[in-house]
């Protein structure tokens, strides 16, 4: 695993984000001698643990990248992940459209097919919008990241607009499933259930929110 360290006190430095470092850290051989795994069970299929850290020791060769400046490359690394799990929700997203427009479709109530109603049409191609408009805004990110050029703003933005939208789909495809979209047959109550994890990980959209508000907008400082 990747670990982010202080490696130069507090004190010493300016800022409390200068005097981190990043290590690689062997897993396996630290397991016993200083780091203790815990897996936690969910309610959603990703695996997720708590890790506890006490007197661990890692190798001074095991140092990523220059010393004191792993808080950079930490940052760096968290915006190709939320580039990454917004291309991740867009997927969702599209695989809830793609169900729910198949059973709209075939679903047929008082000898015609639900699609044909609008209530069941709006609230799909609202949705559908809604992932079409997100998805622009990860390909954006993700040409920026691609180019070396800073992408704060673009990534987190990407990650939060594809987390909505994918909820937006999942639960616009459980309501056109009405009961049948709790049954396990037809794969939606599952799904629904992951792709609400994207609202809180890897990042909480309040954090989101928060970093919008003061580093682009230049609102006070919240947290």
């Amino acid at each position: 695993m990747l670990l982010l360290a202080r490696t130069t006190p507090r004190e010493q430095v300016q800022k409390k984000t200068e005097g981190l470092s990043v290590f690689i850290v062997e897993m396996k051989a630290a397991l016993g001698r200083g780091l203790t795994i815990r897996p936690i069970r969910t309610m959603i299929n990703h695996a997720t643990t708590e890790i506890f850290i006490d007197n661990l020791e890692v190798p001074a060769e095991n140092l990523v990248g220059e010393e004191g400046k792993g808080f950079r490359y930490i940052l760096d690394g968290m915006n190709a992940e939320r580039i990454l799990i917004g291309a991740e929700c867009i997927g969702d997203a599209k695989w809830f459209l793609a169900k729910a427009t198949a059973y709209a479709g075939e679903r047929k109530v008082f000898g015609r097919a639900i699609g044909q109603n609008q209530g069941v049409q709006f609230p799909i191609a609202r949705a559908y919008m809604a992932t079409e408009a997100a998805a622009l805004m990860v390909e954006r990110a993700a040409a920026l990241y691609d180019a070396g050029k800073p992408c704060g703003p673009e990534s987190n933005m990407a990650k939060q607009l594809a987390a909505e939208a994918s909820w937006q789909a999942g639960d616009t495809c459980l309501q056109t499933h009405g009961g049948f979209g709790f049954a396990e047959e037809y794969d939606v109550e599952r799904k629904f259930r992951e792709t609400r994890l994207y609202q809180i990980a890897p990042i909480s959209t309040n954090l989101v929110l928060c970093y919008l508000a003061e580093h682009v907008l230049g609102l006070p400082r919240s947290y």
